[in-house]
């Protein structure tokens, strides 16, 4: 029995906002969609072509504020070859949340509150 790893879900409260953010800071695209019928929920699906795990991005018409992340200790992490270049890109959108440089990782945090870790390859 195998297991690969799908997709990720975080709920968003500004579905373009945050699809805008992902496609700048990370080069994510959508690459599909679902859409309610009564327009309760729409979930766009962010990839890219260097993998096949999805960041799936829902939003819920009926929960339109950001949400209650807790403590936030959980988040994904982006693998990059160009490190420096991006942290760079990040620290030029003003989204770097917090460095340890010891480890050589850095955090970024998206518009609803999810914390990104980049490291390098």
């Amino acid at each position: 029995m195998k297991f690969e790893m799908y997709h990720e879900n975080y709920n968003v409260s500004d579905l373009d906002r945050s699809i805008a953010f992902y496609r700048a800071a990370f080069g994510l695209e959508p690459s599909r969609h679902i859409d309610a019928e009564d327009g309760s929920f729409k979930i766009v699906y962010m990839t890219n072509p260097e993998s096949t795990f999805m960041l799936e991005l829902t939003w819920l018409r009926a929960h339109p504020e950001k949400y209650d992340l807790g403590e936030t200790e959980f988040h994904l992490a982006f693998r990059t070859d160009d490190f420096d270049g991006a942290h760079a890109k990040h620290a030029a959108m003003g989204c770097i949340c917090f460095e340890n440089p010891s480890m050589g990782i850095y955090f970024v945090e998206d518009p609803d509150g999810y914390w990104l870790e980049v490291v390098p390859a």
